[in-house]
């Protein structure tokens, strides 16, 4: 029996190639890196002051860009190429012709799919790192830091993980989909970096309200749309067990939130909408590393746990510990990221199923693969309890790599330029950093329009003598006795 015509092998499509797997690649990449561009870039801009968003959502523009140029430049053979050290792989350029179109190291798959799917998760670590650092860290100390932990941070954790030489990989770690290599490593490198740089100025740290809780929705909600490709992806192909990971993505989150959201409501007496948003981000975090090894129960239980631990964490336990209180982390990464993240790591030590783990990583030696629970239950104890060590060794190690290179970058870079804005800068935001503001129509519209980058000369607008309430009533008065057309 002959194939259809559009089925046949030929030079643009080889016979390993298949073409469903690489169309799903492709478009699971693409939800990722919505995520972040505009996701977490309207995220940022909305959830801050008014006076950072345009400086919030451009540290994650940025970002997404020169890890792009870094990663095809070195970034992506560093994490997913021959190995040079027993955790870094050899740097090499990714954009070689017959490179890009031979096969990838998995799945049925060309280089250029897998490079282009490997970035956005790169790309996003680096943002997530961002929200830790709003509202006060230099731009061009960001521009620095940012090629560099790419480079010589990111990589070691991906290769040791993820790559199938790494360490960990060998040693059978368990990380689905980036709990360990996206989520833990942001949250432990955000709040190292946010202790180097400083904290905001006390009148922001007091008082750091969003400046628009609707946009703020909408890119929690590309967000958590855009996890269905970031947990979806990682089998390499269209299977049972991505879409298990889907599935479970999105039970385990809605658990999360509703968990804060009755949490923020028994104790504070009103459901938090960004509390809500902080629920759903810890809920996609932790089910990451157990998305396609875990059942349905273990989604919601996985849920249950991370709506209340990394709540109390954050609204109990960082008012109490003395050092948590000292680090300015502006988004709560290190609840949201590294506490979910370790969690779902060490409960995906606890739940995995043999039988899911043999869907996902397809290899003669699969059996090392098993959850405590399933350990007890199949007579596997040791196995078990070796598993839940593996989780524990690799929390571990990403903690290390992540709080000493972070350290060391930030030290680097604070010997060239400061890491911290001016006291100047802090009191003004946008305007003094980029010479833009979010807001063109905002109380005072002459006053609003920056001085740095406008048409005018500075001097040919005249002062307002009204306050902003009155030109803001003036605005819209206006506006409304206006006759309509």
């Amino acid at each position: 029996m002959s194939l259809p015509s559009n089925l046949h092998p030929d030079e643009a499509s080889p016979p390993w190639l298949n073409k469903g797997d690489n169309s799903w690649q492709l478009t699971a990449a693409t939800l990722v890196g919505l995520q972040s561009v505009p996701g977490l870039v309207i995220l940022y801009g909305s959830i801050v002051k008014k006076k950072w968003a345009v400086n919030s959502a451009f540290m994650a523009l940025y970002a997404f860009a020169a890890v792009l140029i870094c990663w095809v430049g070195w970034g992506y053979r560093m994490s997913f190429g021959d190995k040079f050290i027993p955790f870094l792989g050899m740097p090499n350029v990714s954009l070689d012709a017959q490179y890009l179109i031979d096969r990838a190291f998995l799945g049925y798959l060309p280089n250029a799919t897998m490079i282009y799917f490997q970035f956005v998760f790169a790309a996003i670590t680096l943002i997530l790192i961002a929200g830790a650092l709003l509202g006060r860290m230099n731009f061009l100390a960001w521009m620095l830091f940012v090629p560099l932990w790419v480079t010589f941070s990111y990589t070691i954790t991906a290769y040791s993980i993820w790559c199938p030489g790494g360490w960990l990989a060998k040693r059978g770690l368990i990380d689905y989909s980036g709990g360990y290599v996206i989520h833990l490593s942001s949250g432990v490198a955000g709040f190292t970096a946010a202790y180097w740089v400083g904290p905001r100025t006390t009148r922001d740290r007091e008082r750091f309200p969003p400046n628009n809780i609707l946009l703020m929705l909408a890119g929690a909600g590309l967000l958590w749309m855009g996890w269905t490709g970031f947990n979806g992806g990682d089998p390499y192909t269209v299977s049972t067990d991505a879409s298990l990971a889907v599935l479970n993505t999105h039970v385990c989150t809605a658990t999360s939130l509703l968990t804060w959201l009755i949490l923020d409501y028994i104790f504070f007496g009103k459901p938090s909408v960004v509390g809500a948003t902080q629920g759903m981000i810890t809920g996609l975090v932790c089910i990451t590393p157990a998305a396609g090894v875990v059942q349905g129960w273990a989604a919601i239980l996985m849920g249950m746990m991370s709506g209340s631990i990394p709540w109390y964490t954050m609204m109990v336990l960082h008012k109490k510990v003395w050092f948590l209180k000292q680090v300015d982390d502006t988004m709560a990464v290190f609840h949201t990221h590294a506490v979910a993240g370790s969690l779902g790591g060490i409960l995906t030590g606890v739940f995995a199923v043999p039988k899911f783990n043999r869907l996902f990583y397809m290899v003669t030696d699969w059996q090392h693969y098993i959850g405590l629970f399933y350990g007890f239950h199949d007579g596997r104890t040791t196995a078990g309890f070796r598993q839940l060590g593996v989780q524990l060794l690799g929390i571990l190690f990403v903690v290390f790599v992540h709080a000493t290179m972070t350290s060391i970058i930030c030290l680097l870079i604070s010997l060239v330029v400061p890491l911290r804005l001016s006291e100047e800068a802090l009191q003004t935001g946008d305007d003094a950093i980029h010479g833009e503001e979010a807001y063109a129509l905002w109380g005072d519209g002459d006053r609003y329009e920056s001085k740095h980058n406008s048409v005018y000369e500075e001097n040919a607008r005249p002062p307002s003598t009204k306050g902003d309430d009155d030109c803001f009533k003036t605005f819209w008065g206006n506006l409304i006795s206006r006759p309509r057309v």
